[in-house]
């Protein structure tokens, strides 16, 4: 799934105390509406801003395109276990045939066999993977998945959330959000 963010919308990139994204993915943003609040909360520090501009008779002020929040947030360490982390642990991709299409997840212990639902014992899989394993064990079904899952760090999370940028990327924003990548001599 995939959101597409038109440049004429403004949206602002949201980085952390430390002038990391909040999330990679989905990208931090804000409409550049709750943006102007926070800056009016005194909530934020505009770090870069669009030529765009808002006013008002008696006001007028430059759209920012990336904020950093005054407060740190802590990540947490471990992400929320939902359908979504785990495709993105996965990513996006069937882990028995490698289809990125009509995904749904599977039980490496199906649930009717006392399986539950963790981490450890989900993967992302197509529908016609999932069909086909149905309630059978791996070894019974002769699936396997290509990775064993795991409970994700953030980390892994946002090292995989890079794997997919969003369709619109600001040039004020690329400073904050590849600044970490290797560079290339």
């Amino acid at each position: 799934m995939t959101i597409a963010v038109h440049p004429d919308a403004h949206p602002t990139l949201v980085l952390n105390a430390d002038y990391r994204p909040l999330s990679y993915y989905p990208l931090s943003l804000w409409a550049w509406q709750d943006a102007i609040k926070a800056v009016f909360l005194d909530r934020v520090n505009i770090v870069s801003e669009y030529s765009a501009e808002v006013r008002s008779p008696s006001f007028r002020m430059r759209l920012p395109s990336v904020v950093s929040l005054k407060t740190y947030i802590r990540p947490a360490r471990f992400p929320a276990f939902t359908r979504f982390n785990v495709f993105l642990r996965d990513r996006f991709e069937c882990q028995y045939c490698g289809s990125p299409d009509d995904l749904t997840f599977d039980h490496l212990v199906p649930r009717s066999k006392g399986g539950l639902t963790t981490w450890d014992n989900v993967v992302t899989a197509c529908s016609p993977c999932n069909l086909r394993k149905a309630n059978k064990s791996c070894k019974a079904a002769d699936m396997f998945p290509r990775q064993h899952p795991y409970r994700p760090t953030v980390q892994d999370l946002h090292n995989n959330g890079r794997l997919f940028p969003p369709n619109y990327l600001h040039e004020s924003w690329l400073d904050f959000l590849y600044w970490d990548t290797e560079l290339e001599p």
